[in-house]
């Protein structure tokens, strides 16, 4: 594990250097998508450059090709499935841009593209025999078995989407996914140093290589920060948030720590509940449940800053990630 402080200065300038030549190439070509003002906090950042999940991108793929060694071939299969959603996300991104509008891919075919990369994600784990999982707060395993398809599934799509829609105002869900990429770290280090010592080289080796990759994403992540934490040079946009959902839930995954994710993301998953369930009440009984969803705009409307937001969902996914790591290792 001695590549660990390496790479994570490697990524983070890499993406420095990657975020000032970039984000002056988006502004050139008018990369920029178009604002709602229905969060009137929002109006000024009207202008500024979109599809910034590209700087950070580019430093996952070179850490992957610098770094990895021996089996490597989950780490690979991460990098692939991030670079597909990604893929998916600057499709998006794009037609916005293109078009002047605020819709980019029409919902079905969003979710079309999505659900061919999570299948084609669970199959991998499948025929890989990744079916046992930790189970979080014990010392327990289950074997999923064949249900390892229709969960991973469930989990990719749901992961992505909900980064995808805790991307709404500056540094939130990049800040938020640092400290997902710290915690997958830890687990990954565990697991790869008890493969280590058991004498399983080759399970240890794909492991070390997801260490690698998650320590790049945190280095990333702190290198994107500084354009994207308030007040934002760059959003990430799809091309980033779709991408990073992607990563992280590969990284999970492929580790059987699938299980665990609801709880490394739990901001996350407040995100995406809190639409679910604005939405529900709103089309079932005409009442909103919160002021404006997703719920960090609820906490806007209520008078808090972005960069108070921001901190209190970082701080949040520290501390649940903390109780979790103590009971569960």
């Amino acid at each position: 594990m001695y590549n660990m402080i390496p790479i994570f200065i490697f990524t983070f300038l890499l993406t420095l250097l990657s975020g000032v030549f970039c984000i002056p190439v988006l502004k050139k070509v008018k990369a920029s998508q178009t604002i709602l003002h229905y969060v009137k906090e929002h109006k000024s950042k009207q202008g500024i450059p979109t599809m910034g999940g590209i700087i950070f991108l580019l430093s996952f793929v070179l850490t992957f090709f610098v770094y990895s060694f021996g089996f490597n071939r989950f780490s690979l299969i991460a990098v692939v499935i991030m670079i597909a959603y990604g893929i998916v996300g600057f499709l998006d991104d794009y037609i916005k841009i293109h078009y002047k509008r605020n819709l980019g891919l029409l919902a079905y075919q969003k979710i079309i593209f999505q659900v061919l990369i999570a299948l084609i994600a669970s199959l991998f784990v499948y025929y890989n025999n990744i079916t046992v999982l930790n189970i979080p707060f014990t010392k327990e395993e289950i074997d999923f078995k064949i249900w390892i398809i229709p969960l991973t599934m469930f989990v990719f799509l749901s992961t992505s989407n909900c980064v995808n829609l805790t991307d709404g105002i500056d540094g939130l869900a990049g800040g938020t996914s640092f400290v997902c990429f710290i915690v997958l770290a830890i687990m990954l280090y565990i697991k790869a140093d008890i493969l280590d010592i058991s004498g399983i080289i080759i399970l240890g080796e794909e492991y070390k290589n997801l260490f690698y990759l998650s320590i790049g994403g945190a280095g990333a992540m702190l290198g994107f920060l500084i354009f994207n934490s308030y007040p934002a040079k760059v959003f990430m946009g799809d091309t980033g948030s779709l991408a990073l959902g992607g990563i992280i839930a590969s990284l999970a995954v492929l580790s059987g720590y699938t299980l665990f994710i609801p709880i490394i993301g739990i901001m996350f998953v407040v995100s995406g509940i809190s639409v679910i369930l604005q939405v529900f009440s709103f089309q079932v009984f005409g009442k909103r449940i919160i002021l404006m969803a997703p719920f960090h705009h609820h906490l806007q409307q209520k008078g808090y800053h972005e960069s108070k937001i921001t901190a209190f969902y970082m701080i949040t996914t520290l501390v649940v990630s903390l109780i979790m790591l103590y009971f569960s290792f």
